[in-house]
């Protein structure tokens, strides 16, 4: 009967291995297909991160004359900064008044 047990459990084991086998061949497929995937979709940010690049560089070079005419007029009125950075509710606290007093220089 020992003899008995020790078939069926040799038995049972190359069936579990089998099973395992099968399980681990199915499991090396998707992690393949899954990584294939991966690879694809990276490509595609790849490509829609180089599209965004090109239109903010394009937007950028319009904006340049705006900036260029907004400075010169920031330039001409009395403590521009110093009145933006008090009347910000989170900035005010932070300045000091020999922060004040650099922000007066024009």
């Amino acid at each position: 009967m020992v003899a008995d047990k020790g078939k069926k459990s040799k038995v049972s084991d190359r069936i579990v291995e089998e099973d395992a086998d099968h399980i681990d061949g199915e499991l090396v497929l998707s992690i393949e297909k899954l990584q294939e995937l991966q690879d694809e979709l990276e490509k595609v940010n790849e490509e829609a991160s180089d599209k965004v690049l090109e239109v903010e560089q394009k937007y950028n070079e319009i904006r340049r004359p705006v900036y260029v005419k907004r400075n010169e007029i920031i330039k001409s009125i009395p403590d521009f900064w110093l009145t933006a950075f008090l009347s910000h509710p989170a900035l005010c606290d932070l300045l000091s008044e020999e922060d004040q007093k650099v922000c007066h220089v024009t």
